[in-house]
């Protein structure tokens, strides 16, 4: 328990327009006061408030379709809808996902349920001393509630260590002698620089929903259905009446204003039929109110997730905890000498986020299934990918530093594993792994000149990867593996002339390679740097 200073209630009462109650050790003419200016208290919307929980630079990430329903006033707040496809993650529906894969101890995606404590409640307690049973109330308050923090920390490589639940601990009851409950112990998750953090929906409710869908329309795939499927979310902006949805609200499963009464002796029904605490009842309404103003205030998320692409100094708080209750110290008052009733805690805060690693390189590897990326991520780099001539060798993104010479600056490559024809639509590995390649600065498409079609392969990584608008929002190197296989046939010259005039109608730089036996190589390392931005 802890004891609070009393002469902290100096500054407690320069706060003339506080609604906080005074601190531990209160007079009946402080609580008075206190009582006094609740009852002057006008309740204002949390709206009103100019509110920034979480830097904007902080989730400056990508944007996803979003449907305004109604804004405020028509609404408390800025009613959205959005594709259930942003809220959860397929590698979770277990039951429809017939990729299972495992490489290494590698995560990449983790759904975690978080959960902040309640505050404690407050207590019911009287002086007592050999002179007199019953003395002055000296019940104290409840401790707070746990919050539940988030850091972003170099050294670590995967979410592999993350758990599926972190539950900060509950604020505990005050006790006799005007002592505060302890505050609940924090959490702290500790997660890879590069790391995005998203609300979603609890995935057991996904999953039903989406099974009861499939079971409706047998044909559709997963990802179709939960881009067609949509959830109505209430949002807010920086202010009051800002039409652009930035945070998600959250709401806690707390009681009422006016509610939350706990009582000693004397029943609920008996302090109602009383006047005298009607009108404290009414008093300390207000602070419920303000209360659950600051839980309003403080209790959103980005729309779009938390970007954490820098190492965080100091942890960023995603759960706050719940407030605890008043003991019965802060309601003796000229008319109540001996109060038997306190206040409950505040119930903390719970929900469901993803954790999304996405790798930070300079460089994503792109192309069909044995292309020859390993093989050449293999030669130009400390990586050490699967290389073999199963499709699918690459299940896992692979990052390999390249120092192409010492007086020569080094970047970093994301092999990721090989896409084909409609893998937008979950086919192959589907496109989970495009995280890994989202904030590099180059994109370098591998394709192997020995296909039939190698401009048409081309084109296929383009339109799965979004189209060719998003291509040239990236610097662009197409490389032709396996430029030995049949070098002197007039076919293969041929292709070799489609695919460069193709790179040279967008201004992409292009080279032809044999990763295998070792050829280009130190022409396709000065390429990918430039297209790295490392040299002009």
């Amino acid at each position: 328990m802890l004891r609070r200073s009393a002469l902290s209630r100096f500054f407690q009462q320069s706060r003339s327009n506080s609604v906080f109650a005074p601190d531990n050790s209160p007079r009946a003419a402080d609580n008075e006061q206190w009582l006094e200016r609740l009852g002057r208290k006008t309740r204002t919307s949390s709206a009103n408030k100019l509110v920034e929980p979480l830097s904007e630079d902080s989730h400056s990430i990508g944007k996803f379709p979003i449907e305004v329903v109604s804004y405020p006033p028509e609404t408390p707040y800025v009613n959205v809808k959005a594709a259930i496809a942003n809220f959860t993650s397929i590698n979770y529906l277990h039951s429809f996902n017939k990729h299972k894969h495992s490489q290494s101890n590698f995560v990449d995606v983790r759904i975690v349920k978080c959960r902040s404590g309640d505050g404690g409640d407050g207590t019911v307690s009287f002086f007592r001393d050999a002179n007199r049973s019953v003395g002055p109330p000296n019940g104290g308050d409840g401790g707070d509630g746990g919050s539940v923090y988030v850091r972003a920390v170099p050294g670590i490589n995967s979410l592999a260590k993350l758990r599926t639940a972190y539950i900060a601990e509950n604020g505990l009851a005050g006790a006799a002698d005007q002592l505060d409950g302890a505050k609940g112990k924090d959490i702290l998750i500790t997660v890879p620089v590069g790391t995005v953090v998203r609300w979603c929906m609890d995935p057991k409710e996904v999953r039903s929903y989406v099974q009861e869908k499939l079971k409706a329309n047998p044909g559709a795939s997963l990802r179709t259905t939960l881009n067609e499927c949509k959830i109505t979310m209430e949002c807010t902006g920086r202010y009051e009446f800002d039409p652009k949805p930035r945070y998600v609200q959250l709401f806690r499963d707390a009681y009422e204003p006016g509610e939350g009464w706990l009582f000693k002796g004397k029943d609920k029904a008996y302090h109602e039929s009383k006047d005298w605490f009607l009108q404290l009842a009414k008093q300390v309404e207000s602070y419920d109110h303000a209360l659950y103003e600051e839980e309003l205030s403080s209790d959103k998320f980005p729309l779009y997730g938390l970007d954490l692409n820098k190492a965080t100094e100091n942890p960023i708080c995603l759960l706050k905890g719940g407030k605890g209750g008043l003991g019965n110290m802060h309601f003796l008052t000229n008319a109540i000498r001996n109060p038997r009733f306190a206040k409950s805690g505040r119930s903390g805060l719970a929900c469901h986020f993803i954790f999304e690693l996405k790798s930070i390189a300079d460089l994503g590897l792109i192309g069909l299934p044995n292309a020859g990326k390993s093989t050449i991520l293999n030669r130009i780099s400390n990586a050490k990918p699967k290389i073999g001539h199963w499709e699918f060798t690459t299940l896992s993104p692979s990052i390999g530093t390249i120092s192409p010479a010492i007086n020569k600056p080094s970047f970093t490559v994301a092999d990721i594993p090989g896409i084909i024809e409609h893998a937008a639509q979950d086919k192959g590995m589907g496109l989970e792994f495009l995280r890994h390649i989202e904030r590099s600065k180059g994109w370098v498409f591998v394709i192997s000149i020995a296909n039939d079609n190698p401009l048409n392969d081309l084109h296929i990584l383009i339109q799965e990867l979004g189209g060719i608008e998003k291509v040239q929002a990236k610097n662009v190197l197409v490389v032709c593996n396996k430029a030995d296989i049949d070098f002197e046939n007039p076919e293969s010259a041929a292709k070799f002339s489609l695919i460069e005039q193709f790179c040279a109608g967008n201004n992409w730089d292009l080279v032809p390679i044999s990763a295998l036996k070792n050829e280009n190589i130190d022409i396709l390392l000065e390429k990918m740097a430039k297209c790295a931005g490392k040299l002009v």
